[in-house]
């Protein structure tokens, strides 16, 4: 492997955006890390806010002080010959699970050898559709605007059960919405068997916007599933309304099934599988080490938001929002704060456009854990920030110039996974200097 070594300078002037597969660069600062508690605090974001006449809630919820990492570590491209992907999961192999928007899903080798595309899972080309796959047995995947194959997650159980679960935008006669399948990966890994779709968001819609669709498990084995409010106006009022499943946050067992305690299984005229409501498009979603779910929800111009989800609350889109509409006007009736509705622990404005996101509970990268990571799109980074008592008291930006970051996880060997959403995406290793 072809390295280039650097320590102990500026992390803004070591990551380049031509790095080539295998090549990996060294980085690391040895500046004293700043955070909200110092005199010498200095906001990362120095851009004009979209809204200036929008005030935080509390100190700590936007613009956080610049942080940067103390230890060295290296950034590895492992591949870069992935076709916009979208998600990225490792195996206990080492291998990685990797889907492509517009409805591949691979096996990556840990050297970086790109596999055939996984029989089972069907495969549309832009915009386009098709009959149900003979192999799945699944629906047609629409990759239209937003859409297309989506986010994938091991089972609890994978090293028993080899099961994975996957979340896709449906191509329905009616519309289109985020659905969840899942599946058993093949010994010889080159085919999805006993494929079932155990969620659907309801009602379609015929747009390609705001499918929302990261899915993560609890430590009981739950597995929740996020939505957006397919972007058109008429549909906002639905996110605050519990007969849909626009803009929620939902809690099935891995089945299918409803759990008998979520929030609403016993309101009238409640979809069941409700765990929380007013969400704009959540792409960003993760747990801690603690049990606790995080979010980031995409704003409009402005007001992306970082949550803190607890059961049965109402996290107010669009009547409580930061930001303002795409044409510069006030979102209508929206105020940054009301009574009954749940404050972001966290704000951008202007926004990051968040997608992938990942606590890091490892050791290997030490001076991070308990530390959140999002992917950025319209940024073209990964931002990290400090969390000290669930309030954001840093923000670092790294791997600038990479392109689009559209997921970040915490591989099984304790090191982060990054992909870029690119016609020649690349999947990326962070991990300690060697």
């Amino acid at each position: 492997m072809y390295k280039i070594n650097v320590a102990f300078i500026f992390i803004f002037l070591l990551i380049g955006s031509n790095t080539a597969c295998g090549q990996t660069q060294q980085v690391g600062s040895s500046t004293t890390t700043q955070t909200n508690s110092t005199t010498e605090c200095k906001p990362l974001e120095t851009r004009t806010p979209n809204a200036e006449e929008q005030k935080p809630t509390f100190p700590e919820q936007t613009r956080a002080c610049g942080v940067e990492t103390k230890m060295a570590y290296e950034v590895t491209v492992i591949t870069d010959g992935l076709s916009r992907p979208w998600a990225v999961e490792q195996l206990p192999s080492g291998d990685f699970l990797v889907t492509e928007k517009g409805g591949q899903m691979r096996v990556v080798s840990k050297d970086g050898k790109i596999g055939e595309p996984l029989a089972g899972v069907l495969a549309v080309e832009q915009g386009g559709t098709t009959e149900a796959s003979k192999l799945g047995g699944l629906p047609p995947i629409t990759a239209r605007g937003q859409g297309g194959l989506l986010d994938v997650a091991l089972s609890p159980n994978f090293k028993e059960d080899q099961t994975i679960f996957w979340s896709f935008s449906e191509d329905r006669n009616d519309g289109s919405g985020t659905s969840v399948a899942r599946g058993k990966l093949s010994k010889d890994r080159t085919k999805i068997e006993d494929v079932k779709i155990i969620f659907r968001a309801m009602p379609s819609y015929r747009n390609g916007l705001h499918f929302g669709s990261r899915i993560a498990f609890d430590k009981e084995g739950k597995l929740y599933i996020t939505t957006g409010d397919r972007f058109d106006r008429p549909n906002r009022q639905k996110v605050q309304e519990l007969d849909n499943h626009y803009g929620k946050v939902m809690r099935i067992n891995t089945d299918g099934s409803i759990p008998e305690d979520n929030p609403f299984v016993k309101k009238d005229g409640a979809e069941p599988a409700v765990w929380t409501l007013g969400h704009r498009n959540i792409q960003s979603a993760a747990f801690d080490a603690n049990g606790q779910l995080w979010t980031v929800e995409h704003g409009a111009r402005g007001g992306d938001e970082l949550n803190l989800i607890k059961k049965g609350k109402n996290y107010g889109w669009s009547v409580v929002t930061f930001g303002q509409e795409y044409s510069g006007r006030a979102i209508p009736n929206a105020k940054t704060q009301r009574d009954g509705y749940v404050d972001p622990i966290y704000y951008w404005d202007p926004v990051i456009a968040p997608s992938g996101m990942e606590v890091y509970t490892g050791s290997e990268l030490s001076e991070w854990k308990g530390n959140i990571f999002i992917g950025g799109l319209v940024t073209q980074k990964l931002v990290r920030l400090v969390i000290k008592d669930n309030k954001v008291v840093g923000e670092e930006h790294i791997l600038k110039g990479r392109g689009r970051v559209r997921d970040v996880r915490q591989g099984q060997d304790g090191f982060l996974y990054v992909v870029t959403d690119a016609r020649n995406g690349k999947l990326i290793r962070i991990s300690p200097k060697k």
